[in-house]
């Protein structure tokens, strides 16, 4: 039998050609292929895995808060309750306060609706008693209301101090008298001596007429009113007889 050793060469070269390009074009994509399936797989079996014990501790998780719930709800309730029993003795408490205040607040009111009616008597029984002198005095001779009261007026001018009297009449100027009435030219002048003395100087007097005075004289100056009259008097009496405590 005789070998053909090129021939055989030949072969040789083409079977470990075909190996080379199998082993590169076939075998490692093929194997690298089988490696990538495998390593997904082992990837996809790892994600599993994790989300199985991900799931597994949330829904640890969830029972641990749920049972954490149910102990808070029962605090809450415990708590409210004690809230509840404690708001209910703070109320009737404060309703027992502002009853006790009500009490007390109707008890000073009635006092002091029973002395406001006293005051008002006692003041109703004064402004009789000044209103029945008016009308006595009512009876008195004219000259004696105004007469009666000039000595007093002066009086109480001369109690002025310095420059206020200067004041009075200064310049020639009529210092102003309030009358009950007209006066006659003897009361006029009698005034009008009474005030030159009283003043130290001779000044002239101009009368105004008030009815309102009842009896007696006003005098009314730029920074003075010097009064001696019955309507002064009776205000002030019935000022002393009205003064009384109020509540």
């Amino acid at each position: 039998m005789h070998i053909d050793w090129w021939t055989l060469a030949l072969q040789t070269i083409n079977a470990l050609v075909l190996i080379w390009l199998l082993s590169r074009f076939l075998f490692r994509p093929v194997a690298n292929m089988i490696e990538a399936r495998r390593a997904e797989a082992r990837r996809l079996l790892d994600e599993a895995e994790a989300r199985r014990k991900a799931a597994d501790e949330e829904r640890a998780k969830a029972e641990a808060d749920e049972q954490a719930l149910a102990a808070e709800r029962g605090q809450k309730l415990q708590e409210a309750a004690a809230e509840g029993e404690k708001q209910k003795a703070s109320i009737l408490a404060a309703a027992r306060a502002e009853a006790e205040k009500l009490r007390a607040e109707a008890t000073a009111e009635i006092e002091r609706e029973r002395a406001r009616a006293e005051a008002t008597t006692k003041d109703r029984a004064a402004q009789l008693a000044v209103d029945i002198a008016a009308k006595l005095v009512d009876r008195l001779p004219d000259n004696v209301r105004v007469l009666g009261f000039v000595d007093g007026l002066a009086a109480g001018v001369a109690d002025l101090k310095g420059p206020i009297r200067a004041e009075i009449g200064a310049d020639g100027a009529p210092v102003q008298l309030t009358a009950p009435r007209e006066l006659t030219a003897d009361e006029r002048a009698a005034c009008q001596s009474a005030l030159s003395k009283a003043l130290g100087r001779e000044i002239e007097i101009e009368i105004d007429v008030d009815p309102a005075l009842i009896a007696g004289l006003e005098l009314n100056a730029e920074h003075a009113v010097v009064t001696n009259n019955l309507r002064a008097d009776l205000t002030q009496i019935l000022t002393e007889l009205t003064r009384h405590e109020r509540t």
